[in-house]
């Protein structure tokens, strides 16, 4: 840029002065020399300046030398000092699509992990990451993204591979959440999250997966049998206990005099309520069986 606007000042003045010292009449040449030479001059003094926007931050470098960083707002450089900027917004990095990860479990089966790393720059960490990486964009591809993978392989590599599919996603998530913060927060990168997003086996996991699911809950429920058939067989032997218990109790106390007793007082009921009623006393002579009264003869 500096360069371009000295070339519109020179072109600027010279077409000023061409239009003194000719004789020729060039009616535009005075204006369209004044306002290219004031172009120029306006470029010229941008050069010498530089806004740094915000949520960004400013790596001045020059001939070779590396400034400290700028923070968002007007700046003055020289002409020769280039800048590069880091955005300090979250970023996405999704693992998806032709990203996608593909892992290995500890049984060796393949599995293919799609997820979202959130990230952003540390603007205290600006100027080590320019010296890392060079650029923002580099920040991601050289450093998030292969540090990401390696980590996903071999936190998978721990598991098996009905846990990495169904029963311990939660716990495999946090633990890359965990270890990828501690890879890259020493350099200046803020992990705000890690989103386990899918993970798929290939055909043959899938079958081998389907079957071992379709095993376990087949134990499970005979296990719920057996735990259903000891507990009614339990109270059956309870209930079965209670009765022979009560019935014994009421064997021991019936005696012939309790009995001639309940026979006597249902007597009297059956007496006042019905002229002809079976007395369930009975009597002696006919081995105690019922004995057929009419109360309406004397």
């Amino acid at each position: 840029m500096f360069y371009f606007s000295v070339l519109l000042l020179a072109a600027g003045i010279a077409l000023v002065v061409l239009k003194r010292r000719s004789t020729v009449d060039f009616r535009f040449a005075m204006p369209a020399g004044l306002l290219v030479a004031a172009v120029g001059l306006l470029l010229g003094l941008s050069s010498f300046t530089y806004v740094v926007q915000p949520y960004e931050v400013g790596v001045p470098s020059s001939l070779g030398s590396v400034g400290n960083t700028w923070k968002p707002g007007l700046h003055l450089k020289s002409p020769l000092t280039d800048v590069t900027t880091f955005s300090t917004r979250p970023t996405d990095l999704n693992l998806t699509g032709n990203d996608t990860v593909e892992v290995r479990s500890s049984e060796g089966g393949v599995l293919y992990v799609d997820l979202t790393v959130k990230w952003a720059i540390d603007p205290e960490h600006a100027l080590a990451l320019y010296r890392l990486s060079g650029s923002s964009e580099n920040v991601q591809q050289r450093l998030v993204y292969p540090d990401t993978r390696e980590i996903v392989r071999n936190v998978f590599a721990k598991h098996t591979s009905v846990e990495g599919y169904a029963s311990q996603r939660e716990v495999i998530s946090a633990e890359m959440e965990r270890l990828i913060t501690a890879r890259l927060s020493p350099r200046g990168i803020i992990v705000n999250g890690v989103n386990l997003r899918n993970v798929k086996p290939n055909d043959v996991l899938q079958k081998a997966i389907d079957q071992k699911i379709q095993q376990d809950q087949a134990t499970e429920q005979a296990a719920a049998a057996v735990l259903t058939a000891k507990a009614q067989a339990e109270q059956r032997k309870i209930e079965a206990e209670s009765t022979a218990e009560a019935n014994t109790v009421i064997a021991n106390s019936l005696t012939d005099k309790i009995l001639m007793s309940q026979c006597i007082e249902a007597f009297k009921a059956a007496a006042e309520k019905n002229p002809v009623y079976a007395s369930p006393c009975g009597g002696s002579g006919a081995g105690g069986a019922p004995l057929i009264v009419d109360g309406t003869k004397r």
